[in-house]
């Protein structure tokens, strides 16, 4: 189903201003930060209307929605899968969605990895880190960031560029800047290391309730869904 164009618009420019005022607030430039169009609620023809309106970057959650998707405008934007990964569905994304921003175990690396040698190509990979804690979270405990990126380090077909955590929903997204900070921290953290395959250059974090909060901290991607796509 097509979008309101016009609707579209009017939320474009209201995202806008807020982006611009948290970029004002912590000293960032506008440009280093993008938003990704999260899409699992929405069809094909409104991707095609986000493409149209501008967005580059189109972000899905779940493989056997976002196939057929990509199969129509895979061709325009840049794809990101930002969804929990099956480790037996690596090989559908790898070599469609240039950035995978859910990377959270060993034997998803190893898929990735595995998938990205038959083609020739290496994976670009966010790691997933569960800041928070919660249980219901997916991502990798802090607590064995170190172990992962030694277990994967001779893995020559991935690397790492980014890290992704979601922050706990709460009514007042000050309450989410700690997981933010966080994740920023293991970002200078992992840069640190210096292992050859992650070397961390973008943040994945902040969605449509506390956007601004996580590009006062660092975000250079934010996953917009409802904020955009309501109905």
């Amino acid at each position: 189903m097509s979008m309101d164009m016009e609707l579209l618009k009017e939320r474009m420019q209201v995202i806008e201003e807020r982006i611009q005022a948290a970029c004002d607030r912590s000293n960032r430039k506008r440009e280093d930060v993008k938003i990704i169009a999260v899409t699992k609620y929405v069809d094909a023809e409104a991707i095609r209307d986000l493409l149209d309106a501008g967005f580059e970057h189109i972000g899905e959650n779940r493989v056997q929605d976002g196939l057929p998707k990509y199969e129509q405008y895979g061709d325009r934007g840049t794809w990101h899968f930002i969804g929990h990964l099956q480790t037996n569905k690596a090989k559908e994304v790898v070599g469609r969605f240039p950035y995978i921003h859910s990377l959270d175990r060993l034997s998803l690396a190893e898929a990735l990895n595995k998938r990205g040698e038959a083609l020739n190509q290496v994976v670009s990979c966010f790691l997933q880190l569960n800041i928070s804690g919660e249980e219901t979270k997916f991502g990798l405990s802090p607590n064995d960031v170190l172990a992962f990126l030694q277990e994967t380090s001779n893995m020559k077909h991935i690397k790492i560029v980014g890290l992704m955590t979601m922050a706990p929903v709460v009514e007042n997204e000050e309450e989410a800047r700690p997981v933010f900070k966080g994740l920023y921290e293991w970002k200078e953290r992992i840069n640190e290391w210096a292992f050859p395959h992650a070397h961390v250059e973008d943040l994945s974090m902040g969605m449509s309730s506390d956007f601004e909060v996580a590009i006062e901290e660092g975000a250079t991607y934010i996953r917009l869904g409802s904020v955009l796509v309501k109905p």
